[in-house]
């Protein structure tokens, strides 16, 4: 069994307590004291950006979550940003390309939205190894900052819109209207 036969399903159709159990597996119950949390905490995920992966016994083996969140720049004013993550698949079900799968889908869906007229970048904190194939890099990041303990070489961005974005900034949650 593979991703290839994975049905994607939008993240608000699975049950958040669901959610939770797939995410504590792949984590750990500690997840919640990562420094990816802190810049995401108060938000809601964005729903076109967020998806969750079904085996074809309807089994969830993984989600991935999109998160609005804010460069804040040294004067700080706030620019938007996507942060990609989690990105979970259930252990034993690791390595069979669930997580490509649901990273295509949730690039498909922001070109989608680029097309539209939306400049999304988006950010991530991840290996560089595996997220360099969708065009994720350190190049920009360079002088953003996290709020918590981080490796600088892990935060990674991508898209269209980052050559404008400011070389310096903290990374937080979208401020809101």
């Amino acid at each position: 069994m593979s991703a290839e036969t994975a049905t994607l399903i939008p993240l608000s159709a699975v049950q958040p307590a669901m959610v939770e159990e797939l995410l504590d597996r792949a984590f750990g119950e500690d997840r919640h004291a990562r420094t990816a949390y802190r810049i995401r905490a108060g938000m809601e995920p964005l729903e076109a950006l967020s998806f969750a992966a079904l085996d074809p016994d309807e089994l969830l083996v993984g989600t991935i979550q999109c998160w609005p969140v804010a460069l804040v720049d040294p004067q700080g004013r706030p620019v938007p940003l996507v942060m990609v993550g989690p990105v979970a698949v259930l252990p034993e079900r690791q390595g069979e390309g669930f997580g490509q799968c649901l990273m295509a889908a949730m690039l498909d869906a922001g070109s989608r939205m680029e097309e539209q007229g939306a400049a999304i970048a988006q950010v991530l904190i991840g290996d560089a190894d595996y997220y360099g194939r969708w065009g994720f890099s350190a190049t920009y990041t360079r002088g953003w900052r996290c709020p918590g303990p981080y490796e600088q070489e892990r935060l990674l961005a991508r898209g269209r819109a980052l050559p404008a974005m400011p070389v310096e900034g903290m990374l937080a949650p979208w401020p809101g209207d």
